[in-house]
Order: C-alpha cells, then structure tokens, then sequence
C-alpha cells in the first residue's frame, strides 16, 4: 500500500475489516478484552474513554462491560454542537439515554450534566482505521481524535491514547501529515504494541 493515497488505503483498509464474519469480530472482541486486561494503566480505577463500534471497528462492548465492573468511570465522545471538527466526552453507563450523530453512530445524549472535562481523562481508547508499526494511526478523515489527543497528551503527560484495531488493519508505512498524532500504545487481538513516546 505503499503507493496508494491516504484515502485509497482508508477505502481499502475499511473494506478488509467490514469483510470480517460476525464470528470473527465477536472472536476479535473477546481477544481484545484479554489484552486490555493485561494494561497496567488499568490496574486501579481510572476515567476512561473509548468508543462504541462502526463501519466494522473492532466491537469494544466487552472492555466496556468490564470496566464497569472494574469501577472505572467510562465516557464516550460526542460531537461537540458547536466547535465543529471538536469532541465532548460524555459519562457512559447501562442506562445512558442515546442518539444518533450526523454520521449516524451512536452517542450519548448531550446532558450537560454528565460532561467529562476532558483534562480528566486518563485513558483516551481511540478507533482507528489503519495503523504502522511506528505508531502512526490514521483515522476516518475527519481529525476529530488528533484535535482531541494533541493538548490533552501535553497536558497530561502521564495519560494514555490507546488505540484498538483489528489485526488485519496494519499497514507497512503510513503516509503521515503534520497534525497527525501517534500513539503510544496499539492494542490489536494478537498483540499488545508499545511505543516510548505518541509526541
């Protein structure tokens, strides 16, 4: 892929993980839970953010489930109503009442109540669409998650962005642009990716 444009791999890259049999996602979900679990930023109860699956994202419903039991306050970003290209971080739980966005995923309904300022976040898990070995993560185009992970990694140096992916989501170089943000951390099924630094 490493001829192909930014969106030629994302168009490609999306097509292999929507290829994915119902029971090869509930597998890959069940995996991915297993690699979570092994996180040592995990080991005691934080406020974590991750993200309901779309467009064949790898199903994170059983980490949610279980950092509910663990006492980690969960929250799920929200299209901010008026910053655009802007998220809110709402809190998440059994009961949150939901709506559907602009790109028709779900969401929690904006309560202002139940807002997450984002500086206390600990763990940000990020979807993403296609990643390299570097760290390099490449998202649906929209720029949402690098205006997020920007100031909050510099702001707290000590949080965590982590993405989570399907195996079959890794290319061998991504082409990257300025205000691009790496990760520190990739979880897929298979394995658990750790780089020094995401800045």
């Amino acid at each position: 892929m490493q001829n192909l444009t930014r969106q030629q791999i994302r168009q490609a890259i999306r097509e292999r993980r929507q290829a994915l049999s119902n029971e090869q996602q509930h597998h890959a979900s069940q995996q991915l839970l297993t690699q979570v679990q092994r996180l040592a930023e995990l080991k005691r109860p934080k406020t974590v953010a991750i993200y309901l699956a779309a467009d064949g994202e790898i199903n994170p419903q059983p980490v949610i489930d279980w950092l509910w039991q663990q006492d980690h306050q969960v929250c799920l970003p929200v299209l901010h109503p008026f910053s655009k290209g802007q998220l809110l971080f709402l809190e998440y739980q059994p009961n949150t009442p939901m709506v559907r966005n602009r790109y028709q995923i779900t969401e929690p309904k904006l309560i202002c109540a139940n807002i997450v300022p984002v500086n206390q976040i600990d763990v940000i898990f990020t979807p993403l669409v296609a990643f390299d070995a570097t760290g390099q993560r490449m998202g649906m185009g929209g720029g949402y998650y690098d205006r997020t992970l920007a100031p909050w990694l510099t702001q707290r140096p000590n949080a965590r962005a982590i993405g989570l992916a399907h195996d079959c989501q890794q290319v061998t170089k991504l082409p990257c642009e300025s205000w691009d943000v790496p990760l520190a951390t990739i979880l897929t099924p298979s394995q658990i990716w750790h780089w020094e630094s995401a800045l």
